[in-house]
């Protein structure tokens, strides 16, 4: 099975509220399940975003699923929805390398950043999602702090991200998975 199909199972087993035909309907019109997570960093690679989203939904569950307390659906929402924003982010472009062994100078293909809707990273997932399906509040404190203090508002010293994390330990849970995810799980699916 690939990883669309894999995506697209999870959704369909665990995710039943309204409207979420239709968000996976968009998404299938997106370049979501061929763009990468990032342009140089972790599965910068075609389907780098599904393969991290399904790397941080088994990741979340393997790690922090509570039978009886978690929800399967918010778990499933939160990690395979949380980098919506990166959907129609990317585009190919190419660069010139100089080929080390001959000294020329060659095209090489990479990931740039064309972001046409710039409203930030989670708060952007979040927005995303509910044009399509309402998320509970604990899932749209998730999506929107998963990035932690890598986070634009966090480093300017806000202290909603403290406050989320204190009210939501759903929002720990997917930064913890999302960081582990792509700090030990993806380390070789980085483009060179």
């Amino acid at each position: 099975m690939g990883y669309k199909e894999e995506f697209i199972e999870i959704f369909n087993t665990n995710i039943k509220r309204s409207g979420a035909a239709e968000l996976l309907e968009w998404l299938r019109k997106t370049d979501f399940f061929t763009a990468p997570a990032s342009s140089k960093f972790h599965c910068a690679c075609e389907q780098g975003l599904v393969m991290h989203s399904l790397s941080v939904y088994h990741t979340l569950m393997e790690k922090h699923f509570e039978e009886g307390k978690d929800s399967a659906e918010s778990f499933a929402i939160c990690a395979l929805l949380h980098d919506l924003c990166k959907a129609q982010f990317y585009k190919v472009s190419t660069r010139n390398v100089k080929n080390e062994e001959t000294g020329q100078w060659e095209k090489k293909p990479f990931y740039a950043v064309e972001d046409v809707f710039p409203y930030g990273h989670g708060e952007k997932s979040v927005f995303l999602i509910e044009r399509f399906m309402r998320l509970k509040t604990s899932e749209a404190m998730a999506i929107r702090w998963h990035m932690g203090g890598f986070d634009d508002a966090a480093r300017g010293g806000s202290f909603s991200i403290s406050l989320a994390y204190e009210k939501y330990p759903l929002a720990v849970k997917l930064h913890l998975a999302d960081l582990e995810s792509t700090y030990l799980r993806e380390k070789n699916t980085s483009a060179t």
